[in-house]
């Protein structure tokens, strides 16, 4: 019986040790887990920052010298390509002045690509178009059609042929090939 109970005592020290040594194991791998959870995260905060410093110099608001890249006319978005339609021709009459001046203007109007819609509500009004451009041009002074004002005409008359003569067709834009004022003699 001693030895039964002396195998006991000692299985019962060998059970404490073994205890002991699995939460040590226990211990040293949430130690372990622990590290590497803070490993990650501080790699998670190092790259959002580095990510947010990096967004912030690329859109200019970060206030670094030279990380913004400047917006002049250069930079600026490319104008879309547009349909054409110049079926008007050249338009000539004289100005509102009290010795007239001779205009020549050639229009071309700008419309959205492939649509077939507002090229064929143009070529249904070219001439009410030609008429619209003589009597605009007629009612003008010579003053107001210098190319200084060609910009303000050209909105103008964009404005006007979309709300007032256009039913479902819209004008994007106005060029002109030819814009001529000759003094009359």
């Amino acid at each position: 019986m001693a030895d039964d109970e002396k195998e006991l005592v000692e299985g019962a020290e060998d059970s404490g040790e073994e205890g002991a040594s699995v939460k040590k194991d226990r211990s040293g791998l949430f130690a372990k887990l622990l590290k590497f959870v803070a490993i990650g995260l501080g790699a998670l905060i190092f790259i959002v920052t580095v990510v947010i410093i990096t967004f912030k110099m690329m859109s200019g608001s970060g206030g670094g010298a030279g990380a913004a890249i400047p917006q002049t006319e250069a930079y600026a978005a490319i104008k879309p390509i547009y349909s054409y339609y110049d079926g008007i021709g050249s338009i000539s009459t004289r100005s509102r002045d009290p010795t007239p001046y001779n205009i020549v203007a050639s229009p071309v109007l700008e419309y959205d690509m492939n649509d077939n819609a507002t090229q064929s509500e143009l070529i249904a009004r070219k001439v009410q178009l030609i008429d619209f451009f003589l009597n605009y041009f007629s009612a003008k002074y010579q003053s107001e059609l210098q190319p200084e004002n060609r910009n303000k005409i050209k909105e103008e008359i964009k404005e006007l042929l979309n709300t007032t003569m256009l039913d479902k067709a819209r004008i994007r834009g106005l060029l002109f090939t030819q814009f001529d004022l000759f003094e009359m003699q």
